[in-house]
Parts: structure tokens; sequence; C-alpha cells
């Protein structure tokens, strides 16, 4: 089964459009106000089962939202942006929360965030704001597996049979999701400073 790209159909033009209320917008929001929840049930409760089935569900609506855009023509402009960016808060959001519960250490958190910090001063710099970049192959395979590492982690600290092997097989997909981390932000720099450089190039030649 196709799962990177699922739902689009051979031969269809991808269109983004200006639309605002899409379905996958309202599932990358529903996402996202997932995380609240998730902080609250780790900190507050403590309740690292349904702290792990909110992860899951998370990162279900994750490759939801992108079939349902393609295989319905929903792409959006807005989507195009948010949907990065949501997963990328939420990533963040979640490290810092089992940072702070003591369930993973603080070099993972700054594993997530120097990357995006080189790159967010990058984009900054040359476009004052996002970039407007595709999301590339590698970068979703990242979140993928990150979106799959995190709850497998999280449930690890449930005392149930097996808990040493969900914990291995987590950090398994989380060390694979943090090399495809860099590998992808170290492509996006290039990519960054391309277009930068090439906006400049043709801001400077239309004066």
């Amino acid at each position: 089964m196709k799962f990177i790209g699922a739902g689009a159909r051979p031969g269809q033009p991808l269109v983004h459009r200006d639309a605002v209320f899409t379905v996958p917008n309202i599932l990358t929001v529903v996402r996202f106000l997932g995380v609240p929840l998730f902080i609250w049930l780790v900190l507050a409760e403590q309740e690292y089962g349904y702290a792990a089935l909110v992860l899951a569900v998370m990162a279900s609506t994750d490759w939801v939202d992108g079939y349902i855009a393609r295989r319905f023509n929903q792409m959006s402009n807005l989507g195009r942006v948010m949907d990065p960016i949501a997963d990328r808060l939420s990533l963040i959001a979640v490290a810092v929360t089992l940072v702070i519960a003591g369930v993973v250490q603080w070099w993972y958190l700054a594993a997530l965030l120097v990357p995006d910090a080189i790159l967010l001063a990058l984009s900054l710099f040359y476009f004052h704001g996002h970039p407007d970049l595709p999301v590339s192959r590698i970068g979703k395979i990242r979140t993928g597996l990150l979106l799959v590492g995190t709850p497998l982690l999280v449930l690890s600290k449930l005392p149930v049979p097996a808990a040493e092997v969900y914990a291995t097989v987590a950090w398994i997909f989380l060390g694979l999701g943090l090399v495809g981390h860099w590998i992808a932000a170290y492509n996006y720099v290039w990519a960054i400073i391309g277009k930068g450089r090439e906006l400049r190039t043709h801001d400077g030649g239309s004066d």
C-alpha cells in the first residue's frame, strides 16, 4: 500500500487553492489541539496510556488529511504552509513535555530544535517569513517515524508486558527519525539559500 502520496490520482495535477475551511485544514487544527490535551495527560494526570492514544490519533490525522487533500482535490495554499508548521510545533511541544516528565533527555529536544532554529533564521533572513518550499519525501518519512516512535515510547512507560521491547522499538523509530530530521534540514538549508539568492538576483536585475 502506498503511504506517502496516498490518495493522489495518476495523471491529475494537484492544484493548491485559496480555500481556508477545508477538511484537511480542519484536521490539521484538530491535530494541533491535541497537544494541550497530551500535555495535561502527561504532566497533570500521569496518564501515559491515554497520552499515547492521543499521540496515535494525532499521527493518524497527519496521514488522513494529506490523503483527503490529494484524493478529493482539497489542496490549499494555507494547508501547504500550516500542515508542516503544525507538525513541527506539535513534535517540539511533545518533546518539551517528555523532557519535563523525565521520559526523554534534553539532547533529544536539542536534536529537534537546532535544525529548526537554523532553518527559521535562514527563512527570516532571506524571506522575512515562510520560504514556501514543498515538503520533501525524506521530510515526510522523518515526520512519520517520529510520530510512530513517540507514542511507542510513552506506551513503554506503562506497567505492561514487554515494555522494554516497546522502548527499544520506539528508539529505533526515533533514532531514524532524528537522522532524517537532520538530512531533511540540510536539504532545506540549501533549498532556502538557493531560492533566496535567486529572488535577490531577480529583484536586483529588475531595478
